[in-house]
């Protein structure tokens, strides 16, 4: 754009030398503000409820704030119900047991405290930010309280004075306002609400929020409302991104998964998805069949009869068959993707009730395959195809999956770059010897950083190309590829063994593999190589994994190559808590420290508040800065530098009278 017009576009916005002088001295300001405070989570897998208590808790730091501020001033047990009042104030505020001194919690003082804990946070922030996540309710009083200290003509932008100033004579006039309105609970909901937001500065999600637990849907909705939030693909994002897109084999292997795990949450109520259709086929194929090696996995805490456990079973049975058969329709049509190996319907032998790999001769656990015929195995029947439109038209036409899948795509990425942190779920695919593991697309070569770019393309090509192109057909089937192909960086295993686990009972053939990236990823040097790839410095820069939960149980650690890369998959499925011992990690960094915080089970919401203090998180250090960190020494940084520069040159343009004021 001509340089002209900028500065007349711009001049719109500052009509003044006085408006330009402000805004340039609060950009400034800015920039000495301390570091935000970023937080990291990885593999949430559907548990809503320990995720949301991690985000309603600042990863415990609510609670160290409550600590530092009124240690001499509250009981260990009035700091614990002031913090829970924050995390919860509409149940804190109606829950019945005495242990809750409720009138306290509402007093005049109670308040005061919360404004004093909303000053603390704020200090990180400029005004502006902050008046934009006050709730409408006593907006205005709220930002009286916060801002009493200041001239009322200061900038929007400004910073927040120290909370350890005196209160303004106001303050208490406000808050006994608040209490003579009966409006005291709204009050305190609203300033609870702040504070969740104020604690985490920026929420970064590195991937598989899908699958396993039954709350991904819910999960999905509080990203959306988020106030700063960016997420990298995992491989169960991108395999739900790949259902909603068309791709028929992440349809089915969603489904399958679903089933397996007894998670009919999301797909049914949370998406709309009729799995009647599925159901009905699956008892007419199926119904006389045990279906004994698809048995759900069914969480301790739930409990179904045995007519739904086997009907799950015939269900899960069915829908793996029909995923089997597309998986080998891609696989054909993509040979580039070189996993022939893959190809197994064709290898057994129905009669005798067995199969060939690599010229050994396995026989199979279950022998019952009425949908597959010996002259086309990957050829879907009738019933199975008019299913799978059935199926595939509901995937399109759940407005909430579709709104949350484009949520991912405009919030997210196959990684993101935060302050020298590079983030990326699984891994970036190495050779045995280090170097960058190529693959060819279009008939080009591509590795490391390249390959990972590419593949973010197409899988966005998937999802945005018109119905029917060549372009589409080909990013479906590049995600389903992300989902379990050798080198996606989503992936990073040899192969996915559905077939074996299912039907064969020898377990040397249930072995996927792994890249060479997981064997390596204790090495410094290759951390290093990886971000320098990335654009990254060596010296100052990190990699932060999710995708392999951290065996904390057998003593792994999660800091890897000497700190330069971090694996924060800690458990909060609940189906790897007894792999890792935990209940989740957060990583946070803020303009002090770098941190890694484990979780201990969230078990409920009434628990939590009637159980008194308690430690829920360990927190180990990783690094610490010398000098506090600013927002000057953050990426945001460079925005905030070249808009002041663009004021400058406005202001100029002022003085020199080329542009008149308005």
């Amino acid at each position: 754009m001509n340089k002209e017009i900028e500065l007349e576009l711009l001049a719109e916005e500052y009509p003044s030398i006085t408006a330009v002088s402000n805004a340039i001295k609060a950009l400034e300001n800015e920039l000495e503000l301390p570091k935000g405070t970023e937080h990291f989570v990885s593999d949430l897998h559907g548990e809503f409820e320990s995720f949301c208590h991690v985000i309603k808790n600042g990863s415990g730091s609510i609670a160290e704030v409550i600590k530092q501020l009124f240690s001499k001033q509250l009981t260990a047990l009035e700091q614990h119900q002031l913090t829970a009042l924050i995390c919860y104030p509409e149940q804190v505020l109606s829950f019945k047991d005495d242990a809750i001194n409720q009138e306290a919690l509402c007093s005049a003082q109670s308040l005061l405290n919360l404004v004093s804990i909303c000053r603390s946070y704020s200090q990180g922030y400029t005004r502006a930010k902050v008046q934009s996540l006050i709730s409408s309710a006593f907006k205005a009083e709220i930002e009286t309280l916060l801002f009493h200290t200041q001239a009322d003509s200061a900038p929007a932008d400004s910073t927040i004075e120290s909370p350890t100033k005196a209160l303004n004579p106001l303050n208490p006039h406000i808050i006994d306002s608040v209490i003579a309105s009966g409006q005291t609970k709204t009050f305190i909901v609203a300033l609870a609400e702040l504070i969740q937001q104020l604690a985490i500065s920026k929420l970064h999600v590195i991937g598989d929020i899908y699958d396993r637990g039954p709350g991904a849907h819910h999960i999905m909705d509080l990203l959306m409302q988020y106030h700063s939030v960016d997420v990298q693909w995992g491989n169960h994002d991108i395999l739900w991104m790949g259902a909603a897109a068309g791709s028929e084999a992440c349809m089915a292997t969603a489904i399958r998964i679903a089933l397996r795990y007894t998670d009919l949450e999301t797909i049914q109520s949370g998406y709309g998805i009729n799995l009647l259709p599925l159901a009905a086929l699956a008892v007419e194929l199926y119904g006389d069949d045990p279906c004994e090696r698809f048995q759900p996995k069914v969480p301790a805490d739930q409990s179904i009869s045995d007519h739904e456990r086997r009907l799950l079973a015939q269900m899960q049975k069915a829908i793996a068959i029909i995923q089997l058969k597309l998986e080998g329709q891609i696989v054909k049509r993509r040979p580039q993707y070189q996993m022939q190996d893959r190809l197994l319907l064709d290898k057994i032998d129905l009669q005798a009730g067995t199969i060939n790999i690599d010229n050994i001769t396995y026989p199979l656990i279950e022998h019952h395959f009425p949908t597959i015929s010996a002259q086309a195995p990957y050829s879907l029947t009738e019933a199975e195809q008019k299913l799978v439109e059935q199926l595939k038209e509901q995937f399109f036409q759940s407005n909430k999956l579709q709104q949350h899948i484009r949520f991912l795509y405009s919030h997210g990425a196959m990684y993101h770059v935060s302050n020298n942190n590079l983030l990326l779920h699984g891994c970036v695919a190495m050779n045995d010897d280090g170097s960058f593991k190529s693959f060819k697309v279009a008939g080009e070569e591509y590795a490391g950083k390249a390959f990972v770019d590419r593949v973010d393309t197409l899988a966005r090509q998937g999802y945005f190309s018109p119905p029917g192109s060549a372009e589409k057909s080909y990013g479906e089937d590049a995600m389903w590829y992300l989902w379990c192909g050798e080198q996606s960086p989503l992936f990073g295993k040899q192969r996915m063994a559905t077939f074996e686990r299912y039907f064969i009972a020898d377990k040397s053939t249930h072995s996927e593999g792994r890249n060479a990236y997981y064997d390596m990823r204790n090495n410094p040097a290759l951390a290093e190589k990886i971000l320098l790839e990335f654009g990254i410095s060596s010296e100052s820069g990190r990699l932060v994994n999710g995708h392999v939960p951290v065996k904390v149980k057998k003593g792994e650690s999660p800091i890897k190559a000497e700190g330069k890369l971090l694996v924060i998959d800690g458990g909060f499925a609940k189906a790897y808590r007894d792999t890792t011992g935990i209940s989740g990690y957060t990583l946070i960094s803020d303009a002090k420290e770098l941190s890694l915080v484990a979780h201990k089970p969230f078990l409920s919401i009434d628990s939590y508040i009637q159980r008194g203090p308690q430690v829920d998180f360990d927190v180990e250090c990783i690094a610490t800065h010398q000098i506090a960190l600013k927002v000057r020494d953050c990426d945001e940084a460079l925005s905030i530098k070249n808009k002041i520069a663009a004021l400058k040159q406005l202001h100029k343009a002022y003085q020199d009278k080329q542009l008149k004021p308005h």
